[in-house]
């Protein structure tokens, strides 16, 4: 499936509706921070997420280290945000919740 590129009015109506997240690099994606108790907790967020990106075959950027998950989305084909980045944010967020 092609995802077209989100108007920045989408965006932000978007970005009101989750928590934490933000506007990344010059609009052209969403960005999160994560900390977790231990690097175990990170861990297991990490893998529960890969295996969600699999299955939508969207692929985080992202950054760890020790119990600190930085998180980049953006869909690299649409050119910027799109709603498979926040399908993604939205099972990244119940996945920190369940690590959590």
């Amino acid at each position: 499936m092609k995802y077209e590129k989100l108007p920045a009015a989408s965006i932000a109506a978007r970005l009101a509706e989750l928590q934490g997240w933000s506007i990344g690099r010059d609009g052209a994606a969403i960005e999160k921070h994560f900390v977790f108790r231990d690097f175990r907790q990170a861990f297991g967020f990490m893998t529960e997420c890969a295996l969600a990106a699999e299955k939508l075959d969207h692929h985080p950027e992202w950054f760890n280290v020790y119990r600190k998950v930085d998180v980049t989305l953006t869909t690299h084909s649409a050119g910027g945000i799109t709603e498979l980045d926040f399908k993604l944010a939205v099972l990244m967020d119940l996945a920190a919740a369940r690590s959590g």
